[in-house]
């Protein structure tokens, strides 16, 4: 079996094209986890965790591209609400009423407000290296405090955008998997924290692959407040980066807290732990969730030699 199938396609509620992959589990499951890729980023983000983890025996594993990047690229509006929007379509296409939602950096924002909205679909939610309002410091910081002005230069963008001003194409979006691999041999030795900040924060790489209006609507959601953590009654696991360039780590853990049902993890990476430390991701996510979910765990038991 292929990793994952060919690429799917879905009208969301507005029109707009959404595309996403599935791997599924074989026998056949009612288990589906769901993993949401970050700001400027495209599902090949989870290729590798998709490829080594042991989960796939017993869960269906959904990986879209998110509204506004690579295969379901799109100028048109995009927010918080859209996305959780377009995850609902997109999880009654494949009939996953039930489902744990995992979610980097954007993605875990994304899967907090989807959580909110729609607890009734939810079995839980894994966050990596969330962003918390009273955390932040550097670029997204900035972005916080200068919100308005960034909403102003979008609203500008979007209007030319409008009269026919803008780029016609983009690159190919990278295959993450090969970047990853490619970045991990490169900083071998170096200082990690730093150097990847350098190489994942570049926005000429990232505005080679999309619009600029589109990067700055990703970032304002980023720095977007979160719900009321303590309203969402599911199981969590943060997962939180000790070297972050993005925010304060002991301030993180007590925002994670919040949370009814929580468990944090440690991870020694800065805010791209896919790429860091992917082995130690994946082994903290297939622990909890077999942990968590023992029937899950027990069928796929029954599937190892």
């Amino acid at each position: 079996m292929t990793l994952l199938a060919p690429k799917k396609t879905l009208a969301s509620a507005d029109g707009a094209e959404l595309a996403y992959w599935v791997r599924r589990a074989d026998p056949a499951s009612r288990q589906f986890l769901l993993l949401i890729h970050g700001g400027a980023s495209n599902h090949t983000r989870w290729t590798e965790f998709v490829e080594t983890s042991s989960l796939t025996g017993e869960w269906n594993v959904i990986v879209p591209d998110m509204r506004g990047n690579a295969a379901s690229m799109t100028r048109s509006h995009v927010n918080l609400q859209t996305w959780c929007s377009d995850l609902r379509t997109l999880l009654s296409a494949e009939q996953a009423e039930k489902v744990v939602i995992c979610g980097h950096s954007l993605g875990a924002q994304i899967a907090v407000h989807f959580a909110n909205r729609y607890q009734d679909m939810m079995r839980g939610l894994i966050l990596i290296d969330p962003i918390f309002q009273s955390s932040l410091q550097g670029r997204s910081l900035w972005i916080r405090r200068c919100r308005w002005l960034v909403h102003g230069v979008v609203a500008v963008l979007l209007g030319l955008n409008a009269l026919g001003l803008r780029r016609r194409s983009f690159e190919v979006p990278p295959d993450l998997r090969v970047l990853d691999e490619k970045t991990r041999e490169e900083i071998r030795g170096a200082e990690s924290f730093e150097e990847i900040a350098k190489r994942y924060s570049a926005l000429g790489p990232i505005l080679r692959n999309m619009p600029l209006a589109n990067y700055l609507r990703q970032a304002l959601a980023s720095v977007t407040p979160l719900p009321l953590l303590a309203t969402i009654n599911t199981p969590v696991l943060a997962m939180l980066c000790g070297g972050t360039t993005v925010g304060d780590l002991e301030v993180n853990r007590k925002e994670v807290s919040e949370f009814p049902i929580n468990e944090i993890v440690i991870l020694d990476a800065n805010h791209w732990p896919l790429t860091e430390t992917p082995a130690a991701v994946r082994a903290a996510i297939d622990e909890w969730v077999m942990r968590t979910y023992p029937s899950a765990a027990g069928q796929l038991s029954k599937l190892s030699p």
